[in-house]
């Protein structure tokens, strides 16, 4: 399987995730708003998503893959099934204490990491009638965070059980699993209108769905390994080197590996301060995380198994045009998105929630966030791009340090733009710091003499930056053309129109102007539609 067909493999499936993802975002928004039980689930909820990314991304993606593949090089499939359960065991046993402990002290670990600004709440009497009490805003963030917390034990047991699948290039099962979520959390907001539940009812019903849709993850992984002709054993945790080395590497991997959602978390801890700050800046999330998803977790997932293979067998030719392509290909898809994301959040954001709960003011917060997070999405794939460039090495120390500076350079950021922009703020400063980290990532690349940039590159790189130019000047011309059709006023059939035909139009540009220039790789495209058309 090519590297492209990989991509589009784990690309298309996280695609649907996050398109099945939208339609649970649209749901809530319309039942919850930005009103405090909104809040209190995405604080809760931003916990426990916080590991899911920092182990399904990161850590195990980064060292558990290339040392499981050894074993099964060195050792064959027997020494990879005990390595795979002297971690599972060890795994699995951590993970369950850590949960009980959560549990039990989830109320200091809401005051001081989850939501610190529900601490300092204090109560408005003018607005108190239409809004909670900050003692029922904290008990309420207290019992989701309890509720959902287990998904974390859920989606690192996961997140190994992938590595397994992704080592033996097996990407669709663990690619498509997070789609269950989605599934979930829809069927509980359509039961919840069915019903006409309220709010802290809808709140509840979503924490336990939550829960659930992390067991069925869980086994729908588990069930593909087992599938795959591979199974691990749960025993007594036992220290061994294998696990010691993992150590070794998943701490500063899981911690660069997740710097997008770690600046994420200590945004939202941040915007706790101000209400409805936190559900502002995670409906902006959705938009932004779709793109990021389809092709930096595609893009993260493939091309550390490739570069591992790859200078494990000494091939370094091989693994500099790997790397040249994936970045190649991040940018073809990636600075398009940003630039349309940028140009039109308006639109973009009244067509997905404006319904419900969820008003034209509210619309215009998320917007001004959203063209904020955009600058930065690029900066995000690129990370995933780097990285992987250290990890295939064993190599953690280095970017460990970038992602120090980069969350010290976002935690400052937050703090003193927040007090001046609220919500704007924390983006400006989530934008600012992938910025820092990649650049930065890159640099120690290109200094150790582990990245050499090719000609091809840097003129598809031009490329693709003029045909995204061109794109976004078409989009600002047809913005004004159609702007009576994008307000807050017409029906949601016209809004839909209008963004299908700027979303149309601007792809159609894009593409055109990017295959007849050279940005996109001509002979790769009339390969596949050969390839296509031969198989039909």
């Amino acid at each position: 399987m090519s590297l492209l067909k990989k991509f589009a493999t784990v690309g298309g499936a996280t695609l649907v995730s996050r398109v099945f993802g939208f339609t649970r975002e649209m749901m809530m928004a319309s039942a919850l708003g930005i009103g405090p039980v909104a809040d209190a689930f995405n604080l809760a909820f931003r916990f426990p998503n916080l590991f899911r990314r920092l182990f399904a991304e990161g850590a195990f993606n980064a060292a558990f893959i290339p040392l499981f593949a050894r074993s099964l090089e060195e050792e064959g499939e027997a020494g990879a099934r005990r390595f795979a359960s002297e971690i599972f065991a060890t795994l699995f046993v951590v993970l369950m204490g850590l949960t009980v402990v959560a549990m039990i002290f989830m109320p200091f670990l809401v005051k001081t990491i989850i939501a610190p600004g529900l601490a300092a709440c204090i109560d408005d009497p003018e607005t108190l009638r239409q809004q909670l009490s900050c003692e029922d805003r904290f008990g309420i963030t207290v019992a989701f965070s309890r509720i959902m917390f287990p998904y974390l034990a859920c989606m690192s047991l996961m997140a190994m059980v992938s590595g397994i699948l992704n080592a033996f290039r097996r990407f669709f099962a663990a690619a498509a699993a997070p789609t269950l979520l989605n599934f979930i959390l829809i069927g509980v907001l359509a039961y919840a209108w069915w019903t006409k539940a309220d709010q802290q009812t809808i709140g509840f019903l979503m924490s336990w769905g939550v829960l659930a849709a992390g067991v069925g993850q869980l086994l729908m992984v588990t069930l593909a390994m087992r599938l795959a002709g591979f199974s691990v054993l749960l025993g007594r945790p036992r220290w061994t080197p294998g696990l010691k080395r993992l150590l070794i590497l998943a701490g500063p991997a899981a911690l660069i590996g997740g710097i997008t959602q770690i600046n994420l978390f200590v945004g939202q801890a941040i915007a706790s301060y101000q209400p409805g700050a936190v559900s502002i800046l995670t409906y902006a999330d959705r938009p932004y995380q779709l793109p990021l998803g389809m092709v930096g977790v595609a893009i993260g997932v493939v091309l550390l198994p490739e570069l591992a293979r790859a200078l494990k067998a000494g091939r370094l030719e091989e693994a500099q045009h790997t790397q040249n392509r994936s970045l190649e290909f991040a940018l073809f898809l990636t600075v398009p998105a940003a630039v349309a994301l940028f140009v039109m959040p308006e639109p973009i954001i009244r067509l997905i929630y404006e319904r419900g709960a969820f008003g034209p003011d509210t619309t215009e917060k998320v917007a001004a966030v959203l063209g904020l997070y955009a600058l930065g999405l690029p900066a995000f794939v690129l990370i995933k791009v780097f990285s992987p460039g250290y990890f295939a090495r064993e190599n953690t120390r280095t970017p460990m340090i970038v992602t120090g500076i980069s969350a010290l350079a976002n935690t400052v950021l937050s703090f003193v733009l927040f007090w001046f922009y609220a919500e704007r703020g924390i983006a400006a400063a989530t934008t600012l710091a992938g910025w820092i980290n990649a650049a930065l990532l890159f640099e120690g690349l290109r200094r150790q003499g582990l990245w050499h940039v090719d000609g091809k590159l840097l003129r598809r790189a031009g490329l693709v930056f003029l045909s995204a130019a061109l794109m976004g000047g078409a989009l600002l011309v047809m913005l004004e053309a159609l702007e009576r059709w994008m307000g807050s006023d017409p029906n949601v059939i016209h809004q839909s129109l209008a963004v299908l035909a700027l979303a149309g139009v601007a792809m159609l540009i894009y593409f055109a102007v990017a295959f007849l220039t050279g940005a996109a790789d001509r002979a790769m495209v009339l390969k596949l539609v050969r390839r296509k058309r031969a198989a039909g």
